[in-house]
């Protein structure tokens, strides 16, 4: 398995990003445990929370693309503190705005553009800039597997706080710890960037002639296909997958554990990831992880809805979960080379977002309308079978063999 430089600057960076990400995925992705609590504590229907955390995982991603391009323009510095401040801000002010409105405005607009700004796009543009192509794919599977972990670590913690608390005290408490990834943007920010390399194609051309010839690129919009169906399966689950457990007359705890045993297995999936991206085709590992979804759901959805199947579920998510995002980086590094990274690997990041509006709205459409998520639970699974099918025909370059060299 390929290691990182033996530098301690790389290792900083590294550790560093994925601390920030920690904080910043594992907040967003436990916010799901606070769509009951809203509903009983605000008097708002679940069809209008889960519209505000849709517009939340749209703007998510819109914004990944521009703090990218901003980054790649101006440095990561900037854009990780002024995002890590405005995700504080907007879980602070929700208790006091109230109403569908201001759910989207605290929520949906400021909590989701701070976590946006300090999430993937900056911070593997950042990391890849100030590695070696041989050590990428095991650094990214590192970065994203603190975001896993966070999620492990938050769920579990913002359960108990909101029984403990309520929903106010757990949402304060949310916005401090955010805070608490402030001090590591000086590690991922400081330091001499290693510039594009002729190791994969792109150039100086310009951030903005990159995007044009990226969407341009079949190979691209394949990927996006299949990172947008990613999206749709990540949001509804993360959710409406409390509520699904609420529905089936089981303890809240059932949810907070489910959510914690998802993070804590991505970890062990996004190493993999990225151990696997320098020994494998990118498209191949998608393929298997996409497959493995669909099969899973359907299990799921043949057996009895008890604490046990709901965390095995659970297990099964969490090797794949966002351990899609190692893979897709690597390709749009191998398409374009890594002097735009954070740019064009965060418009997939906008193509898997708006998956992630549909898949958390049309969930609270579906409990609204039906009583329950069975259509989406099929749509799901149908999807992640497209997005296995749909990452096949991509072009992508062999594994170089240096790339399978311990560095």
């Amino acid at each position: 398995m390929p290691r990182l430089p033996k530098l301690p600057q790389a290792w900083i960076v590294t550790l560093s990003a994925a601390g920030i990400l920690l904080i910043t995925m594992g907040a967003r992705q436990s916010l799901g445990l606070f769509v009951m609590p809203l509903n009983a504590g605000l008097g708002v229907d679940i069809a209008s929370i889960s519209l505000a955390l849709a517009i939340g995982q749209f703007v998510w991603g819109a914004v990944q693309p521009l703090a990218g391009a901003l980054a790649d323009r101006f440095g990561p510095a900037r854009i990780l503190y002024g995002g890590i401040c405005l995700m504080a801000l907007g879980s602070a002010i929700t208790p006091w705005l109230g109403g569908v409105s201001g759910l989207i405005a605290s929520l949906g607009l400021l909590s989701a553009a701070g976590s946006g700004a300090s999430s993937f796009s900056v911070l593997f543009g950042a990391a890849a800039n100030r590695l070696p192509m041989a050590a990428r794919g095991t650094a990214s599977g590192v970065i994203n597997a603190g975001g896993s972990f966070g999620q492990f670590i938050f769920a579990p913690i913002l359960q108990k706080l909101i029984q403990a608390v309520g929903w106010i005290g757990g949402m304060m408490s949310l916005a401090l710890m955010v805070l608490l990834a402030l001090p590591l943007v000086r590690n991922v920010a400081s330091g001499a960037a290693v510039r594009a390399r002729p190791d994969a194609g792109g150039g100086e051309s310009g951030p903005w002639r990159s995007i044009v010839e990226a969407m341009k690129n079949r190979d691209y919009l394949l990927l996006h296909a299949g990172f947008f169906t990613c999206g749709f399966h990540v949001a509804f689950l993360v959710t409406h997958l409390p509520g699904e457990i609420g529905l089936c007359h089981l303890p809240p705890s059932v949810a907070g554990w489910s959510l914690a045993i998802i993070g804590l297995t991505n970890v062990f999936g996004s190493l993999m990831a990225g151990a696997c991206v320098a020994r494998y085709r990118g498209k191949h590992i998608l393929f298997w992880m996409y497959g493995s979804r669909a099969l899973m759901i359907a299990i799921f959805l043949a057996a009895p809805r008890t604490d046990l199947n709901f965390y095995l579920f659970a297990v099964g998510l969490g090797f794949t979960w966002l351990a899609t995002v190692p893979p897709t980086a690597a390709i749009v590094g191998k398409l374009f080379g890594v002097r735009y990274l954070g740019t064009l690997f965060g418009l997939t990041l906008l193509s898997h977002q708006t998956g992630g509006f549909l898949g958390a709205w049309l969930g609270g459409l579906s409990i609204a309308r039906f009583g329950d998520l069975s259509w989406m639970w099929y749509a799901d699974m149908a999807l992640a079978g497209f997005a296995a099918l749909v990452n096949l025909p991509i072009r992508e370059a062999p594994v170089v063999p240096s790339a399978r060299q311990t560095v």
